[in-house]
């Protein structure tokens, strides 16, 4: 059996719902009154206890900043706290927000332990331990939120599905090796609001462990990978742990791929980590690396596989001007942070298209600036004001560019960004202005700007007037080299945008590649 049970008493759930006024409509016992209010939480905490026994644990999760309007005050977090404890919890464990509060509390563009100073004030005012959580996610971020003062015990959730050993490996003081959480919510969060198996980017082994099984082969292989990118390291890595010697290949003097372009985002500084972890996990195999280099098809065929991992190029989008000087690619932009000027015209607002949006109107991150990421999205104390928002609203520092967002699809730009967090993505660039437009003809280039219509009949020609064009138009497959080996007959495996050159997918990535390499 268990050992204990944690009642989800936070996060806008039903229990949750029964607190404040923002929900809590009812008339009898069960609303008006704080104390009613208060009713069903405290009999569900009593009689769990006399169910279960004192020799059990019971946490409860409370949340401590709602983040909606008619919150509860902080007078009643606390108070509730208390009753808690009370009623027989022996661990408070702290929520942040509501599913419904349009502020971001775990996504990867929050700060690490972004809320642990909310949980803080609730330490001396209770005599069990307080547990602190999200956006916690490496052995030194814990520490120092123990050794701060601000919580008990710390929680971590999405951590242990990018890496189950991550325990293990901080007491082996082994934290370079843990696989990090990057907070991105696409095969966690994302999958379990669309019916699917929740799993993660970073670790495709989680919760399919019993089917993606790693296992030292019978017949070790001479296997290169060409490519550093993250289906190309996922492959390599996993054929070196099965035990096969393994050839690393690419062009770049760095490993890490359309990675390294990612992690110049503002808000996507998680991936910087990814990237290191990458380099640690490649430095302590086996693997023969080989940058800077483009392998011949001639040095492939000694080879006794060959997996191509080439990843992409941009799509050519053909319109007229488009090779004037005022027209860079994202490419440009990111890898050689080419310069920009002040009114820009971003043609395709799919992921990477937003990206640049944010790229493009973000000076100092506010990821890395805990007070100026709070005041973007309006958060403020809550013993000040209610919920924990502050009454003027988010205040977002001045975009440094003036950015048009353009789409041909007539639909809402970034419909389909994340599950989770294209919310965040949208809300983010509106509050830096960013204009978004959909259902667009791109009629050409010119000094002036971008030249557009509406529609299928091509109506209202407008000038969009820029000094900048960046083209975000897709991507097509890498696959000179696969055409070159294949002239040569020789049949490589191809993965990650090599093979399906859709947005810069590393969760399709990472899990193709490692699939792959189990296979062999």
């Amino acid at each position: 059996g268990y050992d204990g049970v944690e009642i989800m008493g936070s996060e806008g759930y039903f229990i949750n719902q029964f607190l404040v006024t923002h929900t809590n409509k009812r008339t009898d016992r069960w609303g008006g009154s704080y104390e009613n209010r208060m009713r069903l939480p405290l009999e569900i905490v009593r009689r769990t206890r006399a169910a279960l026994g004192e020799d059990f644990i019971i946490i409860y999760r409370l949340s401590m900043i709602d983040l909606v309007p008619n919150g509860s005050t902080f007078d009643e977090v606390i108070e509730l706290a208390q009753r808690i404890e009370a009623a027989g919890a022996s661990i408070l464990n702290t929520g942040i927000g509501w599913h419904e509060a349009r502020i971001p509390t775990i996504a990867t563009s929050v700060p690490r332990a972004a809320f642990t100073w909310v949980t803080a004030k609730l330490m001396g005012k209770v005599s069990i331990p307080v547990i602190t959580s999200n956006r916690i996610n490496t052995p030194a971020v814990a520490e120092q939120v123990l050794a701060s003062g601000s919580a008990d015990m710390v929680s971590m959730a999405r951590p242990f599905l990018a890496d189950p050993d991550f325990v293990a490996k901080a007491a082996r003081g082994e934290a370079d090796q843990i696989a990090p959480c990057i907070a991105c919510n696409q095969a966690c969060l994302d999958h379990t609001f669309s019916g699917k198996i929740s799993t993660c980017l970073v670790n495709p082994r989680a919760c399919f462990e019993t089917e993606l099984v790693i296992t030292p082969t019978a017949a070790p292989k001479r296997i290169a990978v060409v490519g550093a990118g993250p289906a190309g390291l996922s492959a390599a890595l996993t054929a070196a742990q099965r035990g096969h010697k393994v050839a690393l290949f690419d062009r770049a003097e760095t490993i890490g791929g359309q990675l390294n372009m990612a992690r110049r985002i503002p808000g996507k500084e998680e991936f910087h980590g990814l990237v290191d972890w990458f380099a640690t996990m490649v430095d302590q195999s086996v693997i023969e690396t080989h940058l800077g280099q483009e392998p011949a098809p001639e040095t492939l065929a000694a080879y006794d596989e060959v997996i191509i991992a080439t990843g992409v190029l941009p799509r050519d989008p053909g319109i007229p001007g488009q090779d004037g000087p005022n027209v860079l690619s994202y490419i440009d932009v990111l890898r050689h942070r080419a310069p920009v000027g002040n009114r820009v015209a971003i043609i395709g607002a799919g992921g990477i298209g937003f990206d640049v949006a944010e790229y493009l109107t973000t000076d100092d991150s506010p990821t890395e600036d805990l007070t100026a990421w709070k005041e973007e999205w309006g958060i403020t104390d809550p013993e000040t004001h209610r919920g924990g928002l502050a009454p003027e609203g988010p205040q977002p520092e001045e975009p440094v560019r003036h950015v048009t967002l353009l789409q041909r699809k007539a639909e809402r730009p970034g419909k389909r960004l994340g599950k989770t967090t294209g919310w965040i993505h949208r809300a983010t660039l509106r509050m830096k202005d960013v204009k978004m437009i959909g259902g667009v003809n791109y009629e050409r280039i010119d000094a002036n700007g971008l030249h557009i219509s509406h529609g299928e009949a091509r109506e209202n020609p407008t000038l969009i007037e820029a000094d900048t064009i960046v083209l975000c138009a897709g991507q097509l497959p890498e696959r000179s080299l696969t055409d070159a080996l294949t002239a040569q007959g020789i049949t490589p495996h191809i993965i990650g945008g090599a093979d399906v050159a859709a947005e810069l997918d590393a969760k399709r990535a990472i899990d193709q590649g490692t699939r792959l390499a189990a296979s062999l």
